[in-house]
């Protein structure tokens, strides 16, 4: 009985092996399967690492509570919006968000942030940021970006505060 079922699992390792090597085959050039998912090259590691420092200029400027160390990472005619305590539609243009950051937030130098996902396509990406006790407040942020001129840059941002 033992051995009948070793046989078995050692003949689905083999049929699953055929399989993945079945899909690599298939894929088209330039591409190569991974954990079961396509890569297309390249892979974009510079831009990864330049749209991770635009979000940490946002990061620094909420723990510091100066939206000056921030404004750098947004596009001048950047958008924010989210949900506010009345089920409505809240925010508008950017100086919103750097207004609030200078008047209602106050240093929080512990407060713990992390970049959760970057997708990037060509010269355009979305990144979403959760942080916790930001100033006293939890928050994901979801972030647009695009690349103008060369340069990475927040278009929009939308974010839900989560209870206290």
């Amino acid at each position: 009985m033992k051995i009948t079922f070793i046989k078995t699992l050692l003949f689905v390792a083999i049929i699953m092996g055929l399989s993945a090597t079945t899909q690599a085959e298939s894929l088209p050039r330039g591409q190569q399967v991974i954990s079961s998912k396509t890569m297309s090259k390249p892979t974009y590691v510079q831009e990864y690492q330049a749209i991770t420092e635009v979000l940490n200029k946002y990061i620094e400027g909420c723990k510091q509570a100066k939206s000056s160390i921030m404004k750098p990472a947004f596009n001048q005619h950047a958008t924010m919006y989210s949900v506010g305590t009345d089920g409505k539609l809240a925010g508008g243009a950017i100086p919103i968000l750097f207004d609030g950051i200078d008047r209602d937030f106050r240093p929080s130098p512990d407060a713990q942030a992390a970049i959760v996902r970057i997708e990037i396509v060509g010269t355009a990406a979305s990144a979403r940021i959760d942080a916790n006790d930001m100033s006293g407040i939890s928050f994901t942020d979801f972030f647009h970006l695009l690349k103008v001129e060369g340069k990475w840059t927040v278009v929009s941002k939308i974010f839900h505060a989560h209870p206290s």
